[in-house]
C-alpha cells in the first residue's frame, strides 16, 4: 500500500481555509482537521489529559473527566509562556495521531493537513507540499465577525497579531489559493487538484 503525499493546508483566521477544504473533501480528498483533533485528543487521549492535569493543575478537568475549557483558556490565554507550554504538550499528540490517521489512508494520491499553526508549530516541516489560503486583513475581519458574534474587532486583530503574518506564510508556500472574493475559488481548487493527482 503506498503512502499518499501529506499536504498541509493553513491560513490566518478568516481567510476560509476550511471553505477551500471541503471543496478538496467535495473532489474526495480526505482532510485530516489538526484544530478539531487536538480538541478531542484533550478530552480522550489518557497521556495528554496526564500531561494536562500534571502542568495545569487538576481544575483543568471537571469530576466527570470533562475538559475544563473556560479554566485553561483563562489560565493561558493572557500567559505567553503557558501557552507555549500547552501547545507543546498537545502538538506532538496530534502529531502521533495524524501518522495513524495517514496510515490508514494508503489508496489516495494525496491526503490533506488543515491546521492554523501549521508553520508555528513546526509540523510543516513534516509534509511534502504547502498550501497557503490568502485573503485581505478586512475581508477576514468581515468574515470572521459575521462568523463569530461573540468575538469583536479588537478580539481578532489580537489573534491576527499572535498568528504568522500572511507574507510570511505566502513565501513559505508551495501553493496560495486566492479567497479575496474577487479571483474564484472553486477553478483555483480544480488546477491544484489535478496538478497534485498527476504527481508522482
Amino acid at each position: 500500500m503506498q503512502t499518499p503525499l501529506q499536504i498541509g493546508i493553513t491560513g490566518g483566521i478568516g481567510t476560509g481555509k476550511s471553505l477551500v477544504c471541503k471543496i478538496f473533501h467535495a473532489l474526495g480528498v480526505p482532510a485530516y482537521d489538526a484544530d478539531s483533533r487536538a480538541k478531542k485528543l484533550m478530552t480522550t487521549d489518557g497521556i495528554l489529559i496526564g500531561q494536562i492535569q500534571k502542568e495545569f493543575g487538576t481544575l483543568s478537568y471537571d469530576a466527570r473527566g470533562v475538559l475544563n475549557r473556560e479554566y485553561l483558556s483563562a489560565t493561558v490565554f493572557n500567559d505567553e509562556a503557558k501557552l507555549k507550554r500547552l501547545n507543546e504538550l498537545v502538538h506532538p499528540r496530534v502529531g502521533e495521531d495524524y501518522k495513524q490517521w495517514v496510515a490508514a489512508r494508503g489508496n489516495v494520491k494525496y491526503v490533506l493537513k488543515e491546521a492554523a499553526l501549521l508553520f508555528e508549530s513546526g509540523s510543516y516541516r513534516s509534509l511534502d507540499k504547502i498550501i497557503v489560503v490568502s485573503a485581505p486583513v478586512e475581508v477576514r475581519i468581515k468574515r470572521v465577525l459575521a462568523r463569530d458574534r461573540h468575538r469583536s474587532k479588537t478580539d481578532i486583530e489580537m489573534i491576527m497579531n499572535n498568528q504568522l503574518p500572511e507574507l510570511v506564510k505566502e513565501s513559505k508556500a508551495d501553493f496560495v489559493i486566492r479567497n479575496d472574493e474577487v479571483e474564484l475559488v472553486i477553478p483555483q481548487v480544480l488546477k491544484l487538484h489535478e496538478r497534485l493527482n498527476s504527481t508522482n
